[in-house]
């Protein structure tokens, strides 16, 4: 290998993740950045790392038709790890997205889609999946906040949530906490975690993904609907909706940004619709 080239190697992601873990990222941004950059690695085949590479990757992205925002995730991922090994040279733009002002209603979970999954759940015997989807969207919680749901936070009636950097006390609403130590007691859980698998372990984020889209023929409700993200988007819609106060709720979501707050309350495309036609401007 020249020594002016730039190779991605297997030692490279290796040494990256653990950059990450001692930044105190996410476990869930770890696993997607390095999926990202595996995904960058592999479409290379060896080749050395270029500016024209990383511009060539961004077309192909495009042509596969990704979402813009999808796009923009994967060339994030990219630009942190050439900040952190030092190739400036090789960043690439982001696309220039305009801020939309509806969200797209084929990932618009309703109430009434919510409550039929969460009746899906139980008749087919998976109440705990119903009592977990009910925890996600009654608190705002991210799915990876879901290990800091424990007996001893049930008890109490908050928990102390630990993500970013930043720590957050969630409260929980007093039936939900009694819901989840009946459960707990049922599951002889005495400390800890409250949602474990067979092994004892905390749930991830893809059994909990995996699991909801189970119920999706079920309860009739589109797949592109049902996810555990979505959970706390409805949160979000149906607490804005009763408090009118987007800084409140900035604070309860964990937000740094009303930026990003304002993201989740985008209102459907047939809302959006039906303030046109109240315009009267057409004659």
């Amino acid at each position: 290998m020249d020594k002016g080239e730039r190779r991605l190697t297997e030692r490279v992601l290796s040494d990256y993740r653990w950059y990450l873990i001692r930044e105190e990222r996410s476990c869930g941004t770890i696993e997607k950045y390095i999926r990202d950059l595996g995904e960058f690695r592999r479409w290379l085949g060896g080749r050395a790392v270029s500016k024209q590479e990383t511009i060539g990757w961004k077309e192909y992205l495009l042509s596969k038709g990704l979402n813009p925002a999808t796009v923009n995730a994967k060339l994030s991922a990219l630009n942190g790890l050439f900040r952190y090994l030092g190739w400036e040279g090789c960043r690439v733009k982001f696309l220039r997205i305009q801020r939309r002002v509806f969200r797209d209603t084929a990932r618009e979970l309703t109430r009434e889609e919510y409550f039929r999954l969460l009746e899906a759940a139980r008749s087919a015997g998976r109440e705990y999946l119903a009592l977990l989807m009910e925890a996600i969207c009654s608190t705002g919680i991210r799915v990876s906040e879901v290990r800091y749901l424990t007996v001893e936070a049930a008890l109490a009636g908050r928990a102390e949530v630990c993500m970013k950097g930043k720590i957050r006390t969630i409260l929980l609403p007093g039936k939900l906490c009694r819901k989840l130590l009946k459960y707990a007691r049922k599951e002889k859980t005495v400390r800890g975690e409250i949602f474990l698998t067979k092994e004892g372990r905390g749930m991830s984020r893809s059994q909990i993904w995996r699991q909801m889209k189970k119920l999706c023929v079920r309860a009739g409700v589109k797949s592109s609907k049902v996810f555990p993200h979505n959970l706390r988007h409805l949160f979000a819609t149906v607490f804005y909706r009763t408090c009118r106060d987007i800084v409140k709720l900035a604070d309860v979501l964990g937000h740094s940004s009303i930026e990003t707050t304002r993201i989740y309350l985008l209102t459907t495309g047939a809302e959006h619709a039906r303030h046109l036609e109240r315009l009267h401007l057409i004659c």
